[in-house]
């Protein structure tokens, strides 16, 4: 009877958690960190190597300047030591303490390039999680995906083309203003219906529809490459022929 009082109550437990843990936005609290695109977790190791950088410099400065001193005074002494050990502690706590800078809306309007605008709108986007409803949280980890799609078909497309202006207004203006826009509804609010629907359940439309209309734009992108590769191809076909055609046998003979 013990027992399965026992195993009762760890269900009881264990469903109470569980139903904290969906009103609570599912397990999206545990990866609030996590990057959602390649873009971004480039932002974070580039940050992360910085400061390994600026620590590898710290301590090659303070094993300097120790050195230096011991060979004047002959020695550092209990007192040298100590001090060289808060240096090193403050050197430490100062450098990992840095924050990664996360661009504002203002930022992301300002950068022409397109794919680094990718990137950073990732890195934005991460930041905003926390403050979003759990399917909408899931559309924007699918979106990172999706900008890195984009980002790459970017990486050989001039500044000056319509797509690259295209993708500039799509990830650097609309995206930001939307997810921004939610943000600024007071929280009591947000799950009211106005015009039919929740802000929650808005937010989750219009980013369904951004959504979408990124995997258009990667996917014109991606046609614009299969064309040139086509026109390409009949070229060859056109100038040199097909070796196994007869038209290239006749033309050989």
């Amino acid at each position: 009877m013990s027992d399965s009082t026992s195993q009762s109550r760890e269900i009881m437990a264990s469903a109470k958690r569980s139903l904290a843990d969906q009103r609570a936005g599912g397990r999206r609290l545990e990866v609030v960190g996590k990057p959602i695109g390649r873009g971004s977790a480039r932002i974070r190791s580039k940050h992360f190597t910085k400061k390994l950088v600026q620590l590898a410099i710290g301590i090659v400065a303070i094993a300097v300047g120790v050195g230096i001193a011991g060979a004047v005074l002959d020695g550092i002494g209990f007192w040298g030591i100590m001090v060289t050990i808060l240096v090193a502690i403050l050197l430490f706590s100062g450098v990992l303490s840095q924050k990664m800078k996360v661009p504002g809306r203002v930022d992301l309007t300002r950068t022409q390039d397109a794919k680094k605008l990718v990137a950073r709108t990732e890195l934005w986007l991460e930041a905003q999680r926390p403050a979003l409803p759990p399917p909408a949280v899931q559309l924007v980890d699918d979106i990172g995906v999706q900008l890195d799609q984009l980002g790459a078909q970017l990486a050989h497309v001039d500044p000056a083309h319509p797509a690259a202006a295209e993708t500039r207004k799509l990830v650097g203006e609309l995206l930001p203003e939307t997810v921004d826009s939610y943000r600024k509804i007071p929280g009591n609010l947000r799950g009211e219906k106005r015009a039919g629907a929740t802000p929650d359940e808005q937010l989750t439309g219009s980013l369904r529809k951004i959504s979408k209309e990124i995997d258009h734009v990667t996917r014109q992108l991606a046609e614009g490459s299969l064309d040139d590769l086509a026109v390409r191809t009949r070229y060859l076909d056109y100038k040199y022929g097909d070796p196994d055609s007869p038209v290239a046998d006749t033309e050989k003979t």
